[in-house]
């Protein structure tokens, strides 16, 4: 049974970090895409940063390059988005996303992949 388990959100200043995780579970035998997608209140629902199933591409959204990394552990099948400079913008429910290989690299699919964690709350503050 595939699972994906987000943790890491909460409240920060303006210019300040926070860091995600997501651990994922019951993907057999290989290792899935996997990425962020975030939602705010009245908007749409956005892709923030995708890696390859091999950790080797990645893939952010103008918004947030440079200030957000992603990156993934596969002996410890999680994922992780390290979440640098943060502003008010940034606010939103952050989602955890798989899907298993074949995979659509499309930073603009994250929100259609097959799998998504329950969500973790982002909240920045000027």
């Amino acid at each position: 049974q595939v699972q994906l388990v987000e943790s890491g959100g909460g409240s920060a200043q303006a210019g300040g970090s926070l860091n995600l995780s997501c651990a994922a579970s019951g993907f057999t035998p290989k290792d899935p895409c996997m990425g962020w997608f975030r939602q705010a209140p009245g908007k749409e629902r956005e892709g923030v940063a995708l890696i390859s199933a091999g950790g080797s591409s990645t893939y952010y959204v103008g918004s947030v390059k440079g200030r957000f990394t992603i990156s993934r552990d596969n002996a410890v099948n999680t994922a992780y988005l390290q979440m640098n400079r943060l502003k008010p913008e940034d606010t939103a429910m952050y989602y955890c996303a798989a899907e298993p290989l074949p995979c659509e690299l499309n930073i603009d699919l994250l929100g259609s992949y097959t799998h998504r964690g329950q969500g973790t709350q982002v909240t920045v503050s000027s």
